[in-house]
Parts: structure tokens; sequence; C-alpha cells
């Protein structure tokens, strides 16, 4: 079918660009379009708006999938309650509300609302990053970022009135936040001023403080750890319940292990505590913390890939001393651990959350010998989130690929399980889900067995158009879990397939080192023979097969669709990493090192060059369509990424005369959102974009 107005690609001048390092010649002929702000930049980016809206505008069945997927993320969603003294706080979106809003409930039932990011902000565009009531429930701190700059400014909330005390306090970029009792004072993370580091490295050289409620953060607070960092590290800080003991974790960059700290509050000034090492130089991560008994309990992946619980004596916290409670369990990843610890319960027990191959269980446990004491039946085969835990209670997250996320109950006392809440529009959903689970393997090129989970309609008359998506990276899973864009795709008659390749968790530790780094190009294979095990099966066929991918899962279909172009009809590549020889210079690149390595070693420029997708397209290359996603106010993975690529893509491609032509490409790009959370509009906006492109180059009619 043909455009209405012949349309061609804009033009991008072809820099002759080449770069000798350790021996390799690095072309970079688009290196301009790192400079988004240039005359020439915002040119092309108006003209590529244009393209992008002349293309997808008018394609048929746009009006049909908003209405549908509005309906599906608008059935809302509530979260699990955190418990501060006699109130707890929790986290509720209501159906056709943009964001999800804080609401407290007091002792008596009566609920307030604390903090909705629309009242912030009524464009939307203002995002409520996190919050951390006070011991006592007094106070609260939330952060907020505008626009997606992800830099987060902190705010100090007094519960009882709804006003701000304090704040706001600036950079607090994923900042943990824990409290002293009393709610006076509280520890967090901030970066350093902008003025004091070099260009490029404001969102880094993180600090751990300690702050004073209604002090100035700039001259009063005080510097308690981090002065001899690394640039990328991050931290984690926590009190324990009785504000005895400070737990603090850090972790360079990217790295899946980490260092362990504790501190005796009591034995010195909380301004200047004193830490004894838990963990150091050990290929491990490990999460502390203190039950009531003072004991020091270990979530760690030390010598048990899968995870286990380990216990210590507090005076006698390193690992030599580590004594199991929960042993590791091959083929099962500890995800979570709760205790319950009630006078009316005859002995504490411990309840542990299991991931077995990506479907969770949750078991019950003695807390003092680890003896499996019963298990917590769960609604069907899905994913649990975290178990919070109070004297003899318990709540945790479920949710499948067909039901929203959904609160339950569990009373230690009479072992049952209880509804706590659902979503407030889960009554607009069917009752019947639309499709159903198929769960298959393929064995990539070195023999390993990949698992594939696939959703597809209830009746499958042959091959169908299908979206095989995958992630790869940095240790983390594809969990089963409610998805508007899985169920509408499904709903539509099409086959939606998720592949489980090396690089995320799924199998533990060790899946994860196996498609990382040098071994990063693992992670491609395992999707290539996901694709061809799809084909092979009959779920569908190359020229119905469109591949999807979002950050370092933009990396992996980028790769893909320059390795096999043939195998792909399409491709949905969302805030993508794809120029591997300059990605540590831009966003948080940097930190990264750790997954991908880096291009100034030139064993590992090795590795980056061997799949770099921008550095293997070629003039004389025959590539799917490509549908490129960003953000204005990503400042995690740089726009300029997928610019780059798409420049050259569509230099490869030449021609753009006819809406049936093969290998389109286009660079969808939104304002007003990050690299993360997002408003519901500007989600079903982005949603109804990839999904009706989709359709269009597999062949699926929506209307």
């Amino acid at each position: 079918m043909p455009f209405d107005t012949p349309l061609t690609y804009p033009a991008a001048r072809r820099q002759d660009l080449v770069e000798s390092l350790f021996g390799h010649s690095v072309a970079d002929p688009y290196r301009w379009l790192e400079q988004a702000d240039s005359p020439e930049s915002r040119r092309w980016l108006a003209e590529q708006d244009h393209l992008r809206h002349a293309t997808l505008d008018s394609l048929p069945g746009r009006g049909q999938l908003r209405t549908h997927l509005n309906k599906l993320i608008s059935v809302g969603v509530i979260g699990p309650p955190v418990w501060r003294g006699t109130r707890y706080f929790f986290m509720k979106r209501e159906p056709q509300q943009e964001h999800a809003a804080l609401y407290m409930t007091e002792e008596d039932g009566t609920q307030r609302l604390l903090i909705d990011p629309i009242d912030l902000d009524s464009t939307g565009h203002t995002t409520l990053d996190s919050w951390f009531p006070d011991l006592e429930g007094t106070l609260l701190t939330y952060q907020v970022s505008v626009e997606g700059d992800a830099d987060s400014s902190l705010y100090v909330l007094d519960t009882a009135s709804g006003c701000v005390v304090d704040g706001p306090i600036p950079r607090c970029r994923h900042s943990p936040v824990a409290w002293l009792p009393g709610g006076e004072a509280f520890y967090y993370v901030r970066s350093l001023p902008s003025t004091v580091v070099p260009s490029g490295e404001e969102h880094y050289h993180r600090r751990v403080y300690l702050h004073h409620v209604g002090t100035d953060p700039d001259t009063e607070d005080s510097l308690v750890f981090g002065a001899d960092g690394d640039r990328t590290t991050s931290y984690g800080i926590a009190v324990t319940g009785e504000g005895h003991r400070l737990i603090l974790t850090a972790t360079k960059g990217a790295a899946r292990h980490n260092e362990v700290w504790l501190a005796d509050l009591t034995a010195g000034s909380p301004t200047h505590p004193i830490f004894t090492p838990v963990q150091q130089n050990a290929h491990a991560h490990t999460h502390a913390f203190v039950g009531r008994d003072r004991q020091l309990y270990l979530h760690t992946d030390l010598d048990a890939p899968h995870g286990r619980l380990a216990v210590t004596d507090i005076a006698s916290p390193q690992s030599i001393h580590w004594r199991n409670v929960l042993p590791q369990q091959p083929g099962a990843r500890l995800e979570h651990v709760a205790m319950l610890d009630s006078p009316r319960l005859t002995r504490p027990l411990l309840l542990a959350g299991r991931n077995r191959h990506t479907f969770s269980e949750i078991t019950v446990h003695d807390l003092a010998t680890g003896e499996h004491i019963d298990d917590i039946g769960l609604p069907g085969a899905g994913v649990v989130g975290e178990i919070r835990a109070r004297g003899h209670e318990a709540w945790f997250t479920y949710t499948d690929p067909f039901t929203p996320p959904t609160i339950f109950h569990w009373d230690a006392l009479t072992r049952t399980r209880t509804t706590w809440a659902s979503p407030p529009g889960r009554q607009s959903l069917p009752s019947r889900p639309p499709g159903v689970v198929h769960h298959l393997h393929c064995a990539a090129p070195d023999g390993t067995q990949i698992r594939v989970t696939v959703f597809a309609p209830r009746s499958r008359p042959g091959p169908l158009p299908a979206i095989l998506y995958g992630y790869g990276g940095f240790g983390l899973s594809l969990a089963p879990v409610y998805n508007p864009e899985i169920l509408a795709w499904v709903e539509a008659g099409g086959v939606y397939a998720v592949a489980h390749v090396r690089g995320g968790d799924e199998g533990g530790t060790e899946w994860h080192a196996a498609g990382a780094r040098a071994n990063k190009q693992k992670s491609v294979d395992d999707f290539h023979a996901a694709a061809e095990s799809l084909v092979r099966e009959g779920w569908t066929t190359s020229s119905q097969l469109v591949i999807s991918g979002e950050s370092n899962g933009g990396l992996l279909v980028g790769a893909a669709l320059t390795q096999r172009p043939d195998l792909y009809r399409a491709v949905l590549c969302g805030a993508p990493v794809l120029d591997m020889a300059r990605y540590e210079r831009f966003g948080l690149g940097p930190s990264w090192t750790a997954e991908y390595g880096s291009a100034e070693s030139e064993e590992e420029l090795g590795w980056l060059m061997s799949y770099s997708p921008y550095h293997r397209v070629t003039e004389e290359g025959s590539y799917p369509a490509v549908l490129f996603s960003v953000s204005e106010g990503d400042s995690m993975v740089d726009p300029l990424h997928a610019r780059k690529m798409c420049a050259a893509l569509q230099h490869a491609r030449g021609s753009l005369t006819t809406r049936g032509d093969n290998g389109i490409v286009l660079l969808r790009r939104e304002r007003g959102a990050g690299h993360g959370a997002r408003s519901m509009g500007l989600s079903v906006d982005l949603l109804v974009d990839q999904l009706a492109f989709a359709a269009w180059q597999s062949g699926m009619a929506l209307a």
C-alpha cells in the first residue's frame, strides 16, 4: 500500500571518521548525532518525527488498540503494606489514574492520601521514585524526578499534617534512606555537586551522609562513608529495628557482588560510626539484616549460586563464622526471606520465597533450625513479590501473565491465606484468560538448553504473527508477570514469546556470568536459537516474527538484527545500548563495565567490537524493519545510541517509497519520561505505536 505522499529518509551527513583502537579500525560516520542540540541534529530529529507520524499515525486498528490497552492498564495497582508502629503505608493507582499515589492507614482504619504525583505536577511528568517512613510512622522521606531526569530531589513529609517539613535535597538519585529512632535524623546517599566533579560524571561520586531534619544539607550534613569509593559505587543502608546497628553495602557499578559493613551505633556517635567488615573482596552478593534475636542473618550467594540464608553471632560477622539456616536448593533461586517472631507463636518462623524455573513458591521454616514446616499455596503458576512480615502476619504480591498484581495475607496462627487487596479495576477484566502458557526448550549452538515461555491464543490454527522478547543481562530474570502488552497481542490473535537467555538470573549467578563480558555473544546465540525454535515448531514464520527488547534488551535485539537479518521481519528496539566502543562515555555507561567490559582494555574492546550493533551495519546489508523508541529525559541510556544506529540503517536501506517496503526504519522519541517510570498515558502511547508497528509488519489485522 503506497504512502499518500512519497517519503524519503531525512538526509544524514556521513563523516569519514575512523579511529584506530588497539588495532581495530572503528568507524563512526554519525558521531555528530551524539550532540542532540546542534542545529544539524535538531533538523534531523524534526524530520524523523515527521516521518514517524506520517508512517504510524494512520496505521489501521490504532483506535481499537488504544481503547483496549487503556482498559488493560487502567485496571490499577495496589502495593503491599509497610508497617510503622500502628500505621501502614501503601501505593495505589485507581483506574484511569496517571500515577500510583501513596496512602497511609491509621490504626482505626482511616485512610489518607499522602502524595499524588499529579498534585505535584498536573502534566504527569513528575514521578514518585521512592519513599521511606521513619520507625514511628510520623515522618516520611520521598523522592521525585521531573521529566525522567532521575536525579531525584528528597523531601521530608509530616504524615499527620501532610506538610513538607524539609527539602528539597537534590542529587539523591536512587538513594536509600535509613531513619534513626525518634525521627530526628536519617542516613541517605547523595552525589557530589557538579561543580566539584569532572564533566559528565554528575550522577556519580556518591557518598553516605547523616542528615538532621530541618538543617541545611550543604553545610550541616555529616559525611559517614564513601569518601574513597570508586566513582561508580552505589550504597545500600539500613538501620535495624531497634536502631542499634547500621548496615551498609557498597556495589561498584553493575557488578553482581558487593561489600558489607556493620556498625554498632550504641558504641559511638551516629555521626561517626565505626564499621566492622562483614564481606570484602568476595565475588558474592550479600544482604544482611538483624533479627529480633540479635543474630546477624545473611541472604547470600557466597558459595551458593542459587542463594542461601546464613546466620552468625553479631559479634563475629565474617563469613568464616556463618552457618546455614537455609542451604541452597538446586534449580530454585532464593529471592525473599521474612521472619515471623510474634510471642503468640510457639516458635519463630521463617518464610522463604524461591523462584523455580521462573515460577515462585513460598515455604515455611523453623527460624532456629531451618526445618521445613509448611508451604503457602499460591493461586497459580506465577510470581511472588517482596514478602513483608509483622508479628505473626505476612503480606505478599502475587501476579501471573493473566492476573494483575494482587496482595495476599497469610496468618501464621491459623495457617490461612486470604486476599488482602485486589487491583481497583480487577472486575473489568474477563474472568477467563484469553490465552494459554506453553513452556518450550531449545538448544543453543553449544548445546545449552534455553527455556522459552510462549503465550498463545487458545486456538492456534497455524503459524501466527509473533513477538519474541528478550533481555539477557545484569543478572535480571524475566518473570511471568501481568503484562498488558502480552494480553493485547494474544487477544488480537498473536503469539508472544519470552526467551530466557543467558545473562539473566534464571539459573542463578552462573547463568548470568555465562552471558556477560566475554560471553555476551552467547545471549545473542541463545536468542537466535529461541527464534529458530519458534519457526521450526510452527508457532510462527520468519516473515511474521517481530523481536523486541529494551535497554540491555535493546542491545540484544540490535545485535540479533545485524547478525541474522534473514530470521526476523521487524524489530522493536527500546532505549538501547548500541555503540559499544563509546558506551562508557555517556549516561550511566561507566557503571556497566562489569557487565560488558571496557573499550579501554585491548582484550575487552575485542569482545565489544565482535557484536557492537552500530559497527556491524553495512551499506550492502538488508535488514528487518526497525522502530527505535527513546525518551529525551533518559539519563541512564543516552538516546544517541538509537540516533546513530537509526541513521546507519536508514543509509543502508536507501530510498523509502511504499508502505509495504521491507526494512523501514523509524525513530520514536518522547518527552516527559526517562528510562523507567512513566505516566499511564505515556505508557499507552508507546504501546500503541509499538504494537501497531508490529502488527503492520507481521501481517496481523488489528481492525
